[in-house]
C-alpha cells in the first residue's frame, strides 16, 4: 500500500457494513501461541443484523460499531481495508485496536505484543473459500528490517536453496492471499533460531540443545528418546512447572522424533551455516516480522514470531504389513488415507529387525493408531510439469499405538508360514500350476499337501495369497462358506444361497452368482471365461452362470458387508469388528 492509496477513502454503506460484519468472523481466528500444537478454535456464530455488529472471535468480546472504515485499493472482488491505530485497549488474552472513526478491531494474543499506537493495520474481507486470516501491520517507528508484521496462511515450503549471496533460504507459498503477497522469503538462519532453538549469537554455546531439554545424550535411539520424553513430561507435570516448559519439551521431541528433522538438527549443531528445512513442510498460519519487496509480491522475513500448523486428530486401524521396518524405527504409510507415521519399539511395544520385511505380507495384524497429524507436502515431477502431492504426518509426541491381544501369536504364525513357503517351495509351485487351469476345493488341496509331506497345520489359503491382499474380505466370507475353492489368485466361496468369487484386495470387486444346481458344472464354465466376459455377457456367459452383480471394495467395510448380504439373499452375520 502507498501513501496515495491510504488517502483514497470512502464511507461504507449500511449494506457494505453488514457484509463486513459477517465476513470478518473468519479473520480473527488468529494463530495461538507458537508453542501450542492444538488446533485453533472455531469462530463463533455471527449475530443477526438486528443485533450490534461484532467481530466473531474465539475468546473475548468482539466489537464492531456501525461506522465507516478506510478502504485501501485492492482487487475489485476482495475489498481490502486499512486504518491507523489511535488507541489500544488491552485485555487478558487479546487487544482491541481503536481506529480514528472509533471502530474497534479485536486481535488475538498472538498479535497483541506487536501492535502499538500509530501503527497501520491492513486486512482483506475474507472470501468464502478463505482458509485462514491474513493481516499486515505497518509499524510507525522501528528499524527498516522490522517495519512490517505479517500473518498469513501458508501452504508448501520449498527445500533450502542458495540466494545471490550464497546464503540458504526457503520460500513459503501464501495460500489464497488477498494482499498481493504471494511468497514469504525465509532465510535458513531464521528457521534455525525459531524451530531448532539454535540462536546465531556469541552466547549460543550456553544455549541448551534439544537433547539437553530431554535430558538424554545425542547418541540416544528413537526408543530412548520416546522414553525420555515420557519420563521428563511426567516429572514436569508432578513439579507443577509453567506450561511453557512442557511445551518446549514437546517441541524438542517433535523435532528429534522425526528422522529427517533430527538429521537436520544434528547437522546444524555441527555446522551453524548448514541449510535448515521447514519442519513437516509448512501448511499453517505463519506470523513473521520483516519487509516487503518493491513490487509488494514478496515478504522478506527477518524473524518468525509464531507458527501454528494445520492439525487434525485421527483414530484408525492400519495393517502392520504396510510398514517398512528398519533397525530402530519403522515407517508406516496408508496410501488410501494419505497418512504416514514413524514408529519406534517403545511406541509399538515390541522389538523387530529388518527381516520382518520378508514375511510381513503374511501378517494379518491391524494396529490401532490415535494421534495428531500435521499436513505435509512435496512437489514431484508429473508429465511435463510439477505436481504438489500432500499427505499428513503424525506428531511423535501425540502418537499412541495399540496392538491386538494375540499379536505375538500372529507374528509367530507369519514367521512359520514364511519358513514353510521356502521349505516346500517346489511342491507349492506344482500346486499353483494346477490352480492356473482348474478350481480346487480346500479339502483336496489339504490332501495334496499331505501327499507332498507338507505339515497338516499349513493353511492352504496362503498358497494364492498376495502381499497386498486384505484378510478382512477373506475372513468375512470364509466363516459362512460351506466349501472354499482356490482358482488362480481368487477364492470361490460356496455359501448357503449363492456362490461368491472374491479377490481380497482394495480396488477389486466381489462377484455374486445364484446358487447353481451343480457346483462342478459352474466351476467348469467359470474357469474358461474372463471377468470381462461376465460383465459384458459375451456368449451369454453372465446368464449361464447366474450372475447377480458385483460389490466394489470401497473405503467403508460396513457398506461392503451390507451389500454382500443383500446380494447373497440371506442375513449373514459377520461377527468380526466392523470398525476395522
Amino acid at each position: 500500500m502507498t501513501a496515495g492509496e491510504s488517502g483514497r477513502t470512502r464511507s461504507l454503506s449500511c449494506g457494505s457494513l453488514k457484509h463486513l460484519g459477517y465476513a470478518l468472523q473468519w479473520l480473527y481466528s488468529l494463530a495461538r501461541d507458537c508453542c501450542n500444537p492444538l488446533p485453533r478454535a472455531r469462530p463463533s456464530k455471527p449475530r443477526t443484523p438486528s443485533e450490534e455488529r461484532r467481530f466473531a472471535l474465539p475468546r473475548g468480546r468482539p466489537i464492531l460499531p456501525a461506522d465507516s472504515m478506510a478502504l485501501a485499493s485492492s482487487s475489485p472482488s476482495i475489498p481490502v481495508y486499512r486504518e491507523r491505530v489511535v488507541s489500544i485497549q488491552r485485555q487478558s488474552d487479546s487487544v482491541a485496536c481503536v481506529f480514528p472513526n472509533q471502530t474497534k478491531l479485536l486481535l488475538s494474543r498472538s498479535l497483541a505484543p506487536y501492535v502499538a499506537i500509530s501503527d497501520e493495520i491492513t486486512f482483506p474481507i475474507p472470501a468464502p473459500e478463505a482458509v485462514g486470516p491474513e493481516i499486515l501491520i505497518t509499524k510507525n517507528a522501528t528499524s527498516a528490517l522490522s517495519r512490517y508484521i505479517y500473518q498469513a496462511p501458508i501452504g508448501y515450503v520449498s527445500q533450502p536453496k542458495q540466494d545471490k549471496r550464497n546464503q540458504p533460504f526457503v520460500s513459503a507459498e501464501v495460500h489464497l492471499g488477498s494482499l498481493g503477497i504471494g511468497k514469504i522469503f525465509l532465510p535458513c538462519e531464521v528457521l534455525r533460531e525459531y524451530f531448532y532453538q539454535l540462536p546465531h549469537t556469541a552466547g549460543r554455546v550456553d544455549h541448551p540443545t534439544l537433547y539437553a531439554v530431554l535430558c538424554i545424550p545425542a547418541s540416544a535411539s528413537p526408543s530412548e528418546l520416546r522414553v525420555a520424553f515420557k519420563l521428563r513430561d511426567l516429572e514436569l507435570r508432578t513439579a507443577g512447572v509453567r506450561r511453557g516448559e512442557r511445551v518446549a519439551l514437546e517441541r524438542a521431541f517433535n523435532i528429534l522424533g522425526h528422522p529427517e528433522l533430527r538429521a537436520c538438527y544434528d547437522a546444524l549443531v555441527a555446522d551453524p551455516e548448514a541449510p535448515a528445512i521447514f519442519p513437516y513442510g509448512g501448511f499453517g498460519s505463519l506470523l513473521v516480522a520483516g519487509e516487503t519487496s518493491r513490487d509488494g509480491q514478496t515478504f522478506f522475513a527477518h524473524r518468525i514470531l509464531a507458527f501454528s500448523p494445520d492439525l487434525r486428530r485421527r483414530r484408525f486401524h492400519v495393517p502392520l504389513r504396510k510398514c517398512d521396518f528398519y533397525d530402530d524405527r519403522a515407517l508406516c504409510r496408508d496410501v488410501r488415507r494419505k497418512l504416514e507415521l514413524w514408529l519406534d519399539p517403545a511406541a509399538l511395544h515390541t522389538l523387530w529387525d529388518r527381516t520382518w520385511n520378508q514375511w510381513k505380507h503374511l501378517l494379518a495384524t491391524k494396529i490401532e493408531v490415535e494421534g495428531t497429524f500435521v499436513q505435509s507436502g512435496k512437489y514431484r515431477k508429473h508429465r511435463e510439469g510439477w505436481k504438489l502431492v500432500t499427505w499428513e504426518t503424525a506428531l511423535p509426541s501425540r502418537l499412541e499405538v495399540k496392538l491386538p491381544p494375540d499379536f505375538h501369536l500372529q507374528v509367530e504364525s507369519a514367521k512359520t508360514a514364511y519358513h514353510r513357503f521356502g521349505q516346500y517351495s517346489r511342491a507349492l509351485d506344482q500346486i499353483r500350476l494346477s490352480l492356473n487351469h482348474r478350481a480346487v476345493e480346500r479339502a483336496e488341496l489339504q490332501r495334496m499337501c499331505s501327499e507332498m509331506r507338507i505339515p497338516g497345520d499349513f493353511d492352504v489359503a496362503q498358497i494364492s495369497w498376495r502381499p497386498d491382499y486384505d484378510p478382512f474380505f477373506y475372513r468375512q466370507l470364509s466363516r459362512r462358506a460351506r466349501r472354499i475353492y482356490l482358482f488362480r489368485d481368487e477364492y470361490i466361496f460356496d455359501v448357503e444361497k449363492a456362490v461368491v468369487v472374491e479377490t481380497p484386495q482394495l480396488g477389486h470387486a466381489t462377484y455374486v452368482f445364484a446358487k447353481p444346481r451343480s457346483m462342478e458344472t459352474f466351476l467348469a464354465l467359470y474357469t474358461k471365461i474372463t471377468k470381462d466376459d461376465i460383465r459384458r455377457n459375451r456368449n451369454n456367459a453372465a446368464e449361464r452362470l447366474g450372475f447377480l452383480g458385483r460389490v466394489i471394495h470401497g473405503t467403508n467395510p460396513r457398506a461392503w458387508l451390507k451389500e454382500v448380504r443383500q446380494r447373497v439373499g440371506e442375513g449373514i452375520e459377520f461377527p468380526t469388528a466392523l470398525g476395522e
